[in-house]
């Protein structure tokens, strides 16, 4: 029987930047039972899920979810996403924190006047290559030079691994049709875009109004997603992958699941670069390069999600 905890102050949400990145779960059902958030599986068996310090939780087939259980999430501001097999479709998402009817009209604003969208689009060039976009280029030639450098970085990333490279293709409705190295760079892409979504909502911007990715539901966690991707998930995908590739294996262990061992490789490499606390100020510096001021917020307004001015812990902290 779900109970649910009337009457409880909200928790005091933990700040992105203190919290462990990403969990994926399936096959269970999510409850709070004597006040945990919990993952019961079939036989009955009860897994703790530490509900206020993740980022994000990704929800795969054979999940449900009780009421109890996304109040509790809510409560805690961590963001539930509901996703196909291995995170590669993504069919709905929670909205940690709340919009902030400011900040949507500041980001509105920037994408919608051709200059400050320009600007904003050649930041986002420079902060990912490490060098200023070619001038009087337009934001679909911009596109173009950025699309020809990421396939020239996989390509060249698959030679330093050995891995064998037909480029990136996988069909989200057939996740088996892909090659193991699609559907490993498929599973670290998804764990990314899972936390940046996540930042995106705490800061209360809108995910699908990008400035160089349009028309996609998750058009603006694309954009930032984008400028961390090569230094994150990438590489551990081509690792993974040459492994099951050359049948040998990595860090001393056997790959048994290509996918699973990814995703914890991921969730080290996003606390090796710290990346949480890295991706609320990445989202307002490249915001403030349009140029344009953020209109001041009514006194009513909730404040940023988990923004807080002191951390809970040392500068070795975990995320």
């Amino acid at each position: 029987m779900t109970v649910a905890m009337r009457g409880l102050p909200p928790p005091r949400p933990i700040p992105i930047k203190e919290r462990s990145s990403i969990l994926f779960l399936e096959k269970g059902r999510l409850d709070v039972l004597d006040g945990a958030f919990v993952l019961v599986d079939e036989a009955g068996v009860r897994v703790h899920i530490p509900i206020g310090g993740v980022v994000c939780l990704m929800l795969e087939p054979g999940t449900r979810v009780s009421h109890a259980a996304v109040a509790l999430a809510a409560r805690a501001g961590t963001l539930l996403i509901w996703v196909g097999e291995a995170g590669v479709r993504l069919y709905a998402a929670g909205q940690p924190g709340g919009a902030r009817a400011d900040r949507l009209l500041y980001q509105a604003r920037l994408a919608l006047d051709d200059d400050a969208r320009l600007k904003v689009v050649r930041k986002m060039y420079a902060m990912r290559f490490g060098e200023e976009a070619p001038a009087r280029r337009s934001i679909d030639q911009l596109r173009g030079i950025e699309g020809a450098r990421v396939r020239a970085m996989y390509k060249a990333l698959a030679a330093r691994h050995g891995v064998a490279w037909h480029g990136r293709e996988y069909d989200p409705s057939d996740w088996g049709s892909a090659d193991t190295m699609n559907r490993c760079l498929s599973a670290g892409t998804a764990a990314l875009y899972g936390i940046t979504e996540a930042a995106v909502l705490a800061a209360g911007y809108a995910p699908a109004i990008g400035f160089l990715h349009t028309g996609k539901p998750q058009s603006f966690v694309y954009d930032i997603a984008d400028l961390y991707k090569f230094d994150t998930v990438v590489p551990v995908a081509f690792r993974v992958a040459a492994a099951v590739q050359a049948n040998r294996p990595l860090d001393g262990s056997w790959i048994s699941d290509p996918v699973g061992e990814v995703r914890r490789h991921c969730r080290d490499a996003f606390r090796r670069s710290q990346i949480l606390t890295r991706l609320i100020p990445t989202i307002e510096e490249v915001l403030a390069a349009g140029g344009l001021s953020v209109p001041d917020a009514p006194p009513e307004a909730m404040p940023v999600a988990f923004e807080e001015a002191e951390s809970l812990s040392n500068d070795g902290h975990r995320g």
